[in-house]
């Protein structure tokens, strides 16, 4: 069961009482001595590999005021109260935030703090996303946020008001690992790692008793565009967090920590995947194909011991260049993209997140390095299940070309050698072919089509319906009162193939049982529901 804190705290057959609704939120925020974990939306539980899209209604990125709302509107919709265990972690449990908080580009002349915003995860969204954490019942006590790179930037991103505002704890700790206390590391073993043998993470990352949200930031990068996957680098302690030196350059950590023979196994890694053809690996020199392979192969090895309840890209506006370089006159620029991009698995994410970017995903090494150890099973956006996620009407499948795509420029292995010629600042967007790459994750069962159970149930207002099918085909989804009385009908449209969601808002039907129904290719499944008001 999943409950959301919302229209109705406790129903009078749980504890008594009840609160007043805000209109805001999507589906009911329920609370009972059963649900005292904290997860994510079911659906999305159950959909490890599927990646979500929500589309924000943002006018300007220094709107701030609806900007904390689309982040409350997000983590309404998403977080919330179950009883499961695979799922959530007790309310307890210390909830850690990484926004990206990287360094915001003071070495140009003409830095400003508005031109900058796009450097960074914005405040704004990351507070509403904190006060929606709250609803839950977790205090502001509870939530953490690290960044080991430039601390003296948090002010000028908001941070420090903010996590004023919300009660959390704030830290940015660029003290080298050695002069930092050992209550303030958490190491993890990297088994079978390509050059970290334990990584320390700023307490409380990864710490027993701990989940971490990570919220990225839709933006272009040295590395592409760095998403949720290299977002994470920031929670590192510092000297141990500098992936992106150069082959054959040590980080200044302890030895015994670093794979004995790492830049060798990087350098056949790289050979091997320069003569299997992984798209721009060719490009000479240090800055070229070798560097990427090493900062992937530390990156990699950072995300085989990290877990997080959900991988966020925060894209109400995007940013494209490096920092503060772009192609827009020597500076880069801010585009009002309204997306928020998320799901479980952080590279599917980020695939995702390159093709709203305009880019290309099979063109990017990093990919093809975690399909290679087994941390995604496809790099073909196509094979990736993409729902559109409504905060009030559930989440439907949708293909890609569905969604607007926002091209944002890179400095990403250009193309200037060997006859080739191509803009510094360019977009990793040339035809690569899939069919050559052995893929394809979605899973279907083998019926025609399923019905699952509605969440949460018993339910005062809102209740979503998941059902899945094998083809696509016309689907009717009806619900019927206790007389065998249809009062509403949800779906009766031609879907496509794949797992899909509805939501039911009961507020203009009495409370009572009822049946939900699907016909699908002349077969029914049912099931039913109580709402209690």
């Amino acid at each position: 069961m999943f409950q959301n804190r919302r229209s109705f705290i406790r129903s009078s057959t749980i504890a008594g009482s009840a609160l007043m609704l805000n209109p805001l939120h999507a589906w009911d925020r329920q609370l009972s001595k059963a649900e005292s974990l904290i997860g994510v939306h079911p659906f999305i539980f159950e959909n490890k590999d599927a990646v979500f899209i929500m589309k924000t209604d943002v006018d300007v990125k220094t709107n701030a005021s609806a900007i904390k709302q689309a982040g409350m509107s997000f983590g309404r919709s998403v977080f919330g109260l179950t009883d499961n265990p695979d799922n959530g972690v007790p309310l307890t449990h210390k909830i850690v935030i990484k926004p990206n908080l990287t360094c915001r580009g003071k070495w140009d002349s003409d830095y400003t703090i508005e031109r900058s915003m796009g450097v960074v995860t914005d405040s704004n969204f990351t507070e509403g996303v904190i006060e929606s954490l709250k609803e839950l019942e977790i205090s502001g006590s509870q939530i953490y946020a690290r960044e080991v790179n430039c601390p003296e930037d948090l002010a000028e991103g908001g941070y420090i008001h903010m996590a004023e505002r919300t009660g959390i704890d704030m830290k940015g700790i660029d003290t080298p690992y050695f002069d930092l206390n050992p209550d303030q590391l958490q190491w993890m073993d990297v088994e079978d790692g390509l050059y970290f043998n334990r990584i320390p993470f700023l307490w409380p990352v990864n710490a027993p008793e701990s989940w971490l949200l990570n919220i990225s930031k839709l933006k272009a990068h040295a590395m592409g565009l760095t998403l949720c996957a290299k977002n994470i680098q920031g929670t590192i302690a510092m000297n141990y967090q500098q992936h992106c030196k150069v082959h054959g350059s040590h980080l200044n950590i302890l030895e015994e920590d670093i794979q004995a023979d790492a830049f060798a196994s990087i350098q056949n890694n790289y050979n091997r995947h320069v003569a299997d053809g992984v798209p721009r690996w060719d490009r000479p020199g240090q800055d070229g194909g070798i560097w990427m392979e090493t900062w992937a192969s530390r990156c990699l090895d950072n995300n085989s011991v990290t877990t997080a309840g959900l991988h966020i890209i925060e894209g109400v506006y995007g940013r494209d260049g490096h920092f503060i370089d772009g192609p827009n006159d020597g500076l880069a620029n801010d585009y009002m993209t309204n997306v928020i991009i998320f799901g479980l698995n952080p590279f599917y994410v980020d695939i995702i997140g390159h093709w709203i970017g305009g880019h290309e995903p099979g063109n990017f090494g990093l990919f093809h390095m975690a399909m290679e150890r087994g941390m995604i099973s496809t790099i073909n956006p196509a094979d990736i299940p993409v729902y559109e996620w409504d905060a009030a009407n559930g989440a439907t499948l949708k293909d890609l070309d569905e969604f607007q795509r926002h091209p944002l420029k890179t400095g990403y292995l250009r193309k200037d050698y060997d006859g080739a010629s191509e803009e510094y600042w360019h977009m990793v967007d040339e035809y690569f072919d899939y069919s050559s790459i052995p893929g394809g994750i979605i899973k279907l069962t083998t019926l025609p089509f399923d019905l699952g159970e509605n969440f949460p149930n018993p339910f005062s207002m809102n209740t979503h319906i998941p059902y899945q099918i094998q083809k696509a085909g016309h689907v009717l989804i009806e619900v019927m009162n206790e007389q065998g009385r249809t009062v509403d009908i949800l779906v009766n449209r031609q879907m496509i193939q794949g797992n899909h969601m509805i939501r039911w808002n009961s507020s203009n039907h009495p409370a009572g049982l009822y049946l939900y129904r699907m016909r699908f290719e002349g077969m029914l499944k049912s099931g039913k529901m109580l709402v209690v008001h």
